[in-house]
């Protein structure tokens, strides 16, 4: 479903992106880790299209979306939820308004549907009746939530995740993926996941991709990357503070 290839972004001086390369599958969960500041999170903004690269191609179902004018690209984001790492919830809107934000800007259903739509979707988050609560009154984890029915209010084929768990304890860590489980299943959709916590990658992932020094380092499956004799992976998932990633 999506290609990504040969990708460069800088910032200033900054090589943020040397040369991505990946292919995620139809329906599959790739969770993407890496130290903090290596341009994961900038790797997702490509991919929805809020970034564009310097250079090389993004695909998906064929289609280069470097190319895609504002319309092309509005249309495309119909197809995708992004949670973002904060929640990115409007503070002056309710929990509804929020979940309903999208259905309402791009959409004809009338408003009924649509509280119907966002009631269904914070009971498959698990916060049925939270639909007049304000952001204020939430919880970290709350938050989280509500910003996943956000994603997920259009049934999107893609689903992209910015460090869904951070900030969480490791009870609603858990939760939060069980959620992500269960929506791939209901939903069949393909995500691509940013995150720094391990656990919480070998229990929602299909493959892992190792991003680091602007590069995708290695990838492969659960049971791969745990064995993996690449030094690079050793120091990341064993957490040691000396090896060749402090190099740089």
């Amino acid at each position: 479903m999506i290609i990504i290839s040969n990708v460069c972004k800088k910032f200033g001086t900054k090589e943020v992106l040397k040369g991505i390369n990946l292919k995620i599958y139809d329906g599959e969960t790739l969770v993407i880790l890496g130290p903090s500041g290596c341009g994961k999170s900038v790797l997702l903004k490509h991919v929805i299209g809020l970034l564009k690269p310097d250079s090389g191609q993004i695909l998906i179902d064929g289609e280069d979306i470097t190319t895609f004018n504002q319309n092309r690209l509005d249309a495309l984001r119909m197809r995708m939820g992004m949670l973002f790492q904060s929640a990115a919830l409007f503070d002056s809107l309710t929990v509804e308004e929020n979940i309903a934000f999208a259905l309402r800007k791009h959409t004809n259903i009338d408003i009924k549907a649509i509280h119907h739509m966002v009631s269904e979707k914070l009971e498959w988050v698990g916060l049925p009746g939270a639909n007049n609560l304000m952001p204020s009154e939430l919880s970290g984890g709350m938050r989280k939530r509500v910003g996943l029915a956000r994603a997920i209010a259009m049934e999107p084929e893609i689903i992209l995740y910015d460090e869904p768990t951070t900030g969480l304890d490791p009870i609603m860590t858990c939760a939060i993926d069980e959620l992500n489980l269960s929506l791939k299943k209901r939903l069949g959709v393909t995500s691509i996941v940013v995150t720094h916590d391990l656990n919480s990658a070998y229990r929602i992932s299909d493959r892992l991709a190792l991003h680091y020094g602007g590069q995708i380092v290695a990838i492969g499956t659960k049971e791969e990357i745990k064995n993996s004799p690449n030094p690079l992976v050793r120091q990341f998932i064993e957490g040691e503070a000396k090896g060749p990633m402090s190099l740089l």
